[in-house]
Parts: structure tokens; sequence; C-alpha cells
């Protein structure tokens, strides 16, 4: 009897020792997903259960929505070292990303660039002038307010554009984009580690905004300016969600907790969320389902994630996803989620593209939500921190 209580006291050691090197940076990342029923996947060690009040129904340690009753699997402890051939990548930092990738954006917006400067730099500004440089702007989604401001801004300096060179009228310009960017909002990402308590981000959008490929880079991200993180496969309506988000994951050595398709999206976060906790983690981020054509079932779905969520630790950041190129189509979705949830940031993806990169004000304007981060195309570090003036660099072009 003794020998068995000591090997018990070891194995458990080692399951909690196997949980730190699981989601540790470098490490290899596990499915938890319905491979953990034959009985080989690494399940990890749980504390005593809390309360039903706390613990969603059907939750399990591997979350994938068991009945509490059911047995827990066999445990095989993953290997202390990466598999032969298991190569992490290492992402680079945020700092300075959009700046690398503003010229992407100048050759997509160039034609507001060249437009404007064209306008500007007549020797004498007519009305009809003036008209041109308005349906410039509103032709780039900058929203009518926006635009109102910066021609009248224009205006009034009108005296000394006759005879300004080309590079004074390039500043003037990123000057007067850069002020209606609001270059005060606080664009941090509130995902940090504090009070003992990982960062907890839910990342909501409608299906086909890039909304899982968006967790992935910000995985990257994270990683790439030393964070730990455990990613959230909560969108379980879609299998191909959570696949893709493991493969995301695993490239950069950050574990996934994944559910039965179909499952409780709940359970899955709050799994996650748990799995971060033990570990230590800096950073959990949850990808949630997106189906807007059953537009009162998702919000209350996403609404109670976040309550389920914050019976362990506090929701500090909620980031909605949004296809640049659908245009003012854009914030009308985004109006319909922040009636769920209490959105803190906008991710606007596909910027490279068709998309009019004004769209960014008028989303900021008409929402009063900051853009945090922008994508700049397919790469996996294409997804950049969103500084305005850069930004404003971009869409004039021009000088690097």
């Amino acid at each position: 009897m003794e020998f068995v209580l000591i090997a018990i006291a070891i194995l458990v050691v080692a399951l909690i020792a196997g949980v730190g090197l699981l989601v540790g940076r470098g490490r290899r990342t596990t499915r938890l997903d319905d491979d953990a029923i034959g009985g080989t996947t690494l399940t990890r060690p749980r504390p005593s259960p809390p309360d039903e009040e706390t613990r969603p129904a059907g939750a399990t340690a591997s979350g994938l929505g068991l009945p509490p009753e059911t047995a827990a699997p066999e445990v095989e402890l993953p290997p202390a070292e990466p598999e032969p051939g298991l190569v992490f990548e290492t992402p680079p930092p945020s700092a300075g990303r959009l700046v690398r990738l503003r010229s992407r954006l100048a050759r997509s917006q160039s034609s507001l660039g060249r437009g404007l400067l064209t306008v500007l730099a007549r020797e004498k500004l007519t009305e009809a002038d003036w008209e041109e440089v308005e349906e410039l702007l509103l032709a780039a989604d900058v929203g009518v307010a926006a635009t109102t401001q910066i021609v009248e801004r224009l205006r009034t300096k009108s005296m000394v554009l006759a005879t300004a060179s080309g590079a004074q009228l390039r500043e003037l310009l990123i000057e007067e984009l850069t002020a209606v960017l609001g270059p005060d909002l606080d664009r941090s990402l509130h995902l940090d580690r504090h009070d003992g308590l990982p960062g907890v981000g839910l990342v909501v959008g409608v299906n086909g905004a890039g909304k899982t490929t968006t967790v992935g880079k910000l995985a990257r991200v994270l990683v790439g300016d030393g964070k730990s993180v455990v990613l959230g496969a909560a969108d379980t309506f879609r299998a191909a969600a959570a696949d893709q988000l493991e493969t995301w994951g695993e490239r950069v050595g950050v574990l996934t907790v994944r559910g039965r398709e179909g499952g409780d999206p709940a359970s899955v976060a709050f799994e996650a969320v748990r799995t971060g906790m033990e570990a230590e983690v800096d950073t959990v981020v949850i990808d949630t389902a997106g189906r807007l054509h059953t537009k009162a079932g998702l919000m209350d779905e996403l609404g109670k994630v976040k309550r389920v969520v914050e019976k362990l630790a506090p929701v500090t950041e909620v980031l909605l996803v949004l296809d640049a190129t659908t245009g003012q189509n854009g914030v009308v979705q985004a109006r319909v989620f922040t009636e769920a949830v209490d959105v803190t940031g906008i991710v606007l993806t596909k910027l490279d593209g068709t998309a009019k990169g004004g769209i960014v004000v008028s989303v900021q304007r008409e929402l009063g939500i900051p853009v945090k981060l922008i994508g700049l195309g397919e790469g996996a570090d294409d997804l950049a921190p969103f500084e305005p003036r850069a930004f404003a660099e971009g869409l004039v072009g021009g000088e690097d």
C-alpha cells in the first residue's frame, strides 16, 4: 500500500511538471479534443472541482464537455524535450511592425494620396477643387464628419498651400489625417498578466472577417513580444476553425484548448482560462463563434461565454474583428456586437486589398472604440499594432 501511495505521488508531481512544459514557449502543442477519449492524450491534473454554480455544465479538464461521471483517461506524459525535427518559429516583435508594412498600405491606397496632393498643389484652389477633395476623402470611407473637419482645416491653410513644396504638402496632409485618426486614444492591448491571473482576451466577429486567422496572428504577436499564451478554440460550430487555430498555435509552440464539434463554447473557454491559470501563462486568447445569421442566439452565446469565463478571471480585452473591405457595413456589424459584449478594441483586416483606408476613421468616430490592430496581408506576421502617424503616411504614400 505504501508503494502504491508513493507511485501516485510521483505521478502527480510528473503531471504538474508536464503542464508547465506543455504550455511553455518552445514546447510541443497537445490537442485536447476527442482523441483524449481513447486514453493516451495528456489530460491536465485538476484541483478540487469548483461547485456546480461555478463550473459550466459538462466541463472537464480537457475541455471535452464529458459528463462528470465519465472516467478519466489514462495518462501518457509528453517528452521533456521537443520531438526530433519539431522546430518552433520565433515571430518578430510587434514594435515598429506597421512602419515596416506601410509600403503595402501605400500601394493599395495610393490613389487617395496622389489625388489629394494633386488637387492641393494647384496654384489657386476653387470651390470645385475643394469639392474634389471632399469626394476623394468620402470615396476612401473617411466619413462625412471627419471629411468636413479635414477640409475645413485645410481651407484655413489655403494661403500657404499655393506656394508649398511637394514635401510640405505631404507633411500637411499627414498631420491632418493623423489628427482625425485619434492619436491620443489608448491602443494598448490589455492582455498582460495581472494580480496573479492571466490577461484574458475574447475575439469576436462574423465568420469570414478573418477572426480565427486574427487569433492565430495575435498569438504570434504576443509570443514575439515575449509572452506565454494559451489559445481557446471556442468556435465549436466550425471544426475547421479549431483545426486552423491549433495549427497556428503549434507553429509558435503554444497550447490550443479545443472541444467536440458542436460542443458548449463556454465550456471550452472556461477550460482554456483554467489551463492558463494553472500554468501561470501571461495571456489566454479565446476565439468565438461568428454566425451572424442567428444573431440573437449568437449574441446570447457571447454573453454567456464572457460570464462563464469571468467566474475564473476577468476578461481584460474584447477585440472585434471587422473586414475592412465591407466598408460602412462593418460599422453596422460592430454596433450589433457592442450591444452584446463590451468591445474594447477593433481589429481591421484585409486593408491591403480593395479596402478604403478611411474606414479606420469612421469606425472609431461612430463607435467610440479605438482600432488597435490592422491586417495588411496574408502573411503570418502581417498583423500590426495600429499607429496613427505611420498609417497616415501609408495613406498619403510617397516618401518612406
